[in-house]
């Protein structure tokens, strides 16, 4: 299945990004992330003293040479992070109905994050919320992974209201798993979740998409719709609008703070914002939470 052209572009965009670990991995494969673990990467951490049933290979000649005495190289051993996309496709993410631009935002972001973990080398998978059942794509290092995802996104359709708390248990091996919603579910369940998680060693991340639009509503009257819950609808006039702003602000900085707080990497992302920069903050330390 061939890409579509926006996918291409942001894949283009994202070439030069690789997702590093920002803990320490317990040893595995091969890869590029420290491990926990001492070993004999090229990378020198510190010797230690040679005792018996160590291997001898592991002994620096040129220190024994100089010392008389047996010293070890050690170094931090690398390895691989798998790495798990969550991505919810309910019906909030449908917004707007005529463009589903914070669903086409959302798929884009998980395609970019998917290119930036398989850059590292690292094996990459899948797990869709939607109202017709979770998707589900195994995790996967081989050339091609990043495409399977793109054309698994390309064809779900957002609705309905699945929950996202399920979908991170499915996997039991990714040390690294990042959440790509607009928290407009199940919200509090998905937090100590993603606590769990985070306590346990891995590296969650959460990605909380919000259109301009939920930022500053249009200065007129609006009959708003839940779309996940089409029975609940609230009037949107004068009056109310600035009461909505703050309340959402400040719900969204209440997000950050517990989500941050439960060790987890939260970042905001405005569906305004290309793409690439998106995921290179997302990614980047330094760079994560400021939007440019």
């Amino acid at each position: 299945m061939t890409l579509a052209p926006a996918d291409s572009a942001l894949l283009d965009a994202v070439r030069p990004i690789r997702w590093l670990g920002r803990k320490r991995a317990p040893a595995g494969l091969a890869g590029h992330h420290l491990s926990r673990t001492l070993g004999v990467s090229p990378e020198f951490t510190e010797y230690r003293e040679y005792r018996q049933g160590d291997d001898p290979r592991r002994i620096d000649w040129k220190v024994l040479a100089r010392s008389d005495r047996a010293y070890l190289r050690l170094s931090n051993d690398r390895t691989v992070l798998p790495t798990v996309l969550v991505v919810d496709a309910s019906g909030s993410l449908a917004y707007p109905s005529q463009t589903l631009e914070k669903w086409r935002h959302a798929r884009l972001l998980a395609i970019g994050l998917a290119a930036a973990a398989h850059r590292a080398g690292d094996p990459v998978g899948l797990l869709v919320a939607t109202a017709t059942g979770p998707r589900r794509l195994p995790l996967r290092a081989r050339r091609g992974t990043v495409h399977d995802i793109a054309n698994a996104l390309a064809d779900v359709v957002p609705g309905g209201s699945p929950e996202l708390t399920p979908l991170l248990r499915v996997f039991r091996s990714p040390r690294r798993v990042a959440i790509v919603t607009d928290l407009l579910g199940d919200t509090d369940a998905l937090l100590k979740a993603g606590a769990e998680l985070a306590a346990s060693g891995r590296e969650v991340y959460l990605v909380h998409l919000v259109h301009p639009a939920e930022l500053d509503p249009p200065r007129q009257t609006l009959l708003l719709e839940d779309p996940e819950r089409r029975d609940l609808k609230r009037l949107l006039a004068d009056a109310t609008r600035q009461r909505y702003v703050d309340t959402f602000r400040a719900w969204r900085a209440a997000q950050a703070r517990a989500w941050r707080g439960a060790g987890v990497y939260y970042t905001e992302v405005v569906t305004d914002e290309l793409p690439a920069r998106s995921v290179r903050r997302i990614v980047t330390p330094t760079l994560a939470g400021i939007r440019r």
